[in-house]
């Protein structure tokens, strides 16, 4: 089974610049997208009904236009869930949840913790009640989880190109980091660097003003965590730098499942 996740930075932008149709020649089962910054019915027809796949749609409430996620897939889940349980993160739009048989998948955009204190303490804040829930999940329904999206936050000085310059900087405060260490202490394995853990230089967002994409000074900030369990079953994860449109590329996971 294939995964793809995207931070699309605005799906209607992506489809506008033709680069819509380059994530569907990695042939996922499931594509994540975050940031699609639309409601359902603003999107091109070409992005809202993709032959073979169901879509689902959440998009922002309090702020139009604004975050969102889109998940499109081609094995029916059991059930579909857009909340983590607090409107005030639900309203943003961040997050669907889709429940198979055997696992759960979580396609999350989310918060950057950049315009000053209070959003990082909300980034800080949708971090732990999105971690809680999570494991609540798995042990009520004894199903195993996995999670994709942009995490707004690079783990180690690996996963970016000039980590001293950035120690205090949102996207890479210690604060912001230990909540990946504690991810990682629940059981959830980071996929791509559990497979390429030497790999420099791998990064899935550059900034767009400073052409940083050109130069590759990037920051891998989008991830798949993997139950610890499910990783035996893990084939390849990829980054596809060579997909544009976005100020982020996508990155793919081929799992047994």
């Amino acid at each position: 089974m294939k995964f793809v996740s995207w931070n699309v930075n605005g799906l209607r932008a992506v489809h506008r610049k033709g680069n819509w149709h380059d994530v569907w020649g990695l042939k996922p089962d499931i594509l994540c997208l975050q940031e699609i910054k639309a409601d359902e019915e603003q999107l091109p027809d070409e992005t809202r009904k993709v032959t073979g796949y169901t879509a689902y749609f959440h998009s922002a409430r309090l702020k139009r236009g604004y975050s969102g996620a889109a998940l499109y897939t081609r094995v029916q889940p059991e059930t579909v869930e857009y909340s983590i349980g607090e409107d005030r993160f639900d309203g943003e739009g961040r997050l669907i949840a889709a429940h198979f048989k055997d696992f759960v998948l979580f396609n999350v955009y989310f918060p950057n913790g950049g315009q000053g204190p209070e959003r990082l303490q909300y980034k800080l804040d949708f971090y732990d009640k999105f971690l809680a829930h999570i494991l609540e999940i798995r042990e009520k329904t004894g199903k195993k989880i996995i999670f994709c999206g942009d995490i707004n936050t690079a783990h180690e000085e690996i996963d970016l190109a000039r980590p001293k310059a950035n120690e205090e900087n949102t996207g890479f405060l210690s604060e912001e980091r230990a909540w990946i260490d504690e991810v990682i202490a629940g059981g959830f394995v980071d996929a791509f660097r559990e497979l390429h853990p030497g790999k420099t230089e791998a990064y899935t967002y550059w900034d767009l003003k400073s052409r940083a994409r050109d130069r590759n000074v990037g920051w891998r900030i989008d991830y798949f965590f993997v139950d610890q369990a499910l990783m035996r079953h893990v084939k390849a994860v990829d980054i596809h730098n060579k997909i544009y449109g976005s100020d982020h590329c996508p990155v793919s996971l081929e799992i047994e499942i």
